[in-house]
């Protein structure tokens, strides 16, 4: 342990209330956005008929990286993911940082999320594509998910396992109906002449996302050395099977499925008539709005470990005296997440959310193998087999992805790098 997590100990604790299953559903949760309703016809457009072995690839790479996340995510009870995973492994310096970049990659992944609420709501009520509209829905949007996670971890908990049914509930339809068109030979006819496999690769790597952040609230898991290998291998091997039925369908369904910018509504429409549009647009709606739920939860979580450990204002630490939350977090985070999203688009929040997330990846495939070669670490509650190869091998997957990417993206990673050393240098010395 670090000197400074001494102070941690003597604090008001968080309410334990999250099980095994409950955490899965919140995995799933925080993969499962807006993603999965647009990327496939992206992946139909590069890909072609080899779209859903796109799908398994990018899902055995990214795997890498999640089996990493299941060892090291068993050594610890509490909570800030992998920010406390990186400052146990290379230090408070390194585990400012990684904190830092994960909030940010939230913040920004939220702002995204928001931009397509409005978007999708706006089908189904036309007054939300208003200015005005767009900014009371944002807001009100936003206010709901904030207290319910003010008033308790159980309330949101209980919230993030109703969306997470509710969003798998149309893409199970789609499955369940589409997989009846599904013939050799219309697959046959959607390929294309040279399939960009690299391309689809990346982007279905960064549809995977999100689990990354279900670790946080370990704090308020029941038993989180034991139940979060389980909840990240479990749900990620859902999330997989989903995305490559969901996208074999929509090949075969759609008669240009590389064209469309509502895949999963279309291909509803087609296999249940015109009401499939609306359900698809529907689904959407659920799907994002039960992230952001997801978001409220654990992003301030990151906020409060840092700030327990002195990294961040005091205040971040502070817990709710009813519902024993961090209510400061938790208001501070929605503010944030709102304004981003007023200004910012989905483009620009999402580019730069997903870049950053790379460097979080990495951070943790390398925490594993530090932390196993450090005496005196907490004992693993999963061991994973081979897992230092594994490490290596997810690490370079990372490194990779972020090696195609171009200045004009990268340097917003360093810039927020550049404005995390800023903020520690401020606060640390106040705090020492």
């Amino acid at each position: 342990m670090q000197p400074d997590d001494s102070a941690v100990a003597s604090r008001p604790t968080l309410v334990r209330a999250i099980g095994r299953w409950a955490l899965t559903a919140a995995v799933i949760n925080g993969v499962i956005g807006s993603g999965i309703f647009g990327l496939p016809s992206t992946v139909a457009d590069l890909a072609g008929s080899w779209g859903p072995a796109a799908v398994l690839a990018a899902g055995a790479g990214i795997f890498l990286v999640v089996l990493s996340f299941a060892e090291v995510a068993s050594r610890f009870e509490q909570g800030g993911g992998p920010y406390l995973y990186t400052r146990e492994a290379f230090g408070p310096a390194a585990g400012f940082h990684i904190g830092w970049l994960h909030i940010w990659t939230r913040l920004l992944s939220a702002a995204a999320v928001l931009n397509v609420f409005v978007s999708y709501l706006a089908v189904l009520l036309p007054v939300v594509a208003t200015p005005l509209g767009r900014a009371v829905t944002m807001t009100a949007g936003v206010a709901v998910v904030t207290v319910l996670n003010v008033r308790g971890v159980r309330q949101a908990t209980w919230t993030v396992n109703l969306f997470t049914v509710a969003k798998l509930l149309p893409l199970v339809l789609l499955v369940v109906v589409g997989l009846a068109f599904v013939h050799p030979d219309v697959l046959a006819a959607r390929a294309v002449p040279e399939p960009r496999w690299t391309d689809a690769v990346l982007v279905l790597v960064f549809a995977y996302g999100g689990f990354e952040s279900s670790v946080i609230a370990a704090g308020e898991t029941r038993d989180p050395r034991r139940d979060m290998a389980f909840a990240l291998i479990t749900a990620m091997g859902i999330i997989t099977i989903i995305y490559c039925l969901v996208q074999l369908v929509v090949t075969v369904v759609l008669p240009d499925p590389g064209h469309t910018t509502t895949p999963v509504a279309d291909a509803l429409g087609q296999v249940l008539g015109g009401a499939g549009d609306k359900l698809g647009a529907a689904a959407v709606v659920v799907s994002v709005y039960g992230w952001l739920t997801g978001f409220a939860l654990m992003t301030p979580r990151i906020m409060h470990a840092m700030a327990e450990r002195r990294e961040l204002p005091a205040a971040f630490g502070r817990l709710h005296a009813g519902g024993r939350t961090p209510h400061v977090a938790i208001i501070a985070n929605s503010a944030v997440a709102l304004a981003l999203g007023l200004v910012g688009s989905f483009a620009q929040t999402a580019t730069l959310s997903a870049i950053v997330r790379l460097a979080i990846f990495a951070a943790t495939c390398g925490a594993l193998i530090a932390l196993r070669r450090r005496a005196g670490t907490p004992a693993a509650g999963f061991v994973l087999p081979w897992g230092v190869p594994i490490a290596v091998a997810g690490l370079g997957f990372c490194l990779w992805m972020l090696a195609t990417r171009s200045f004009a993206q990268a340097w917003m990673l360093f810039a927020l790098i550049a404005s995390g050393a800023l903020i520690r240098a401020m606060v640390r010395p106040r705090t020492s």
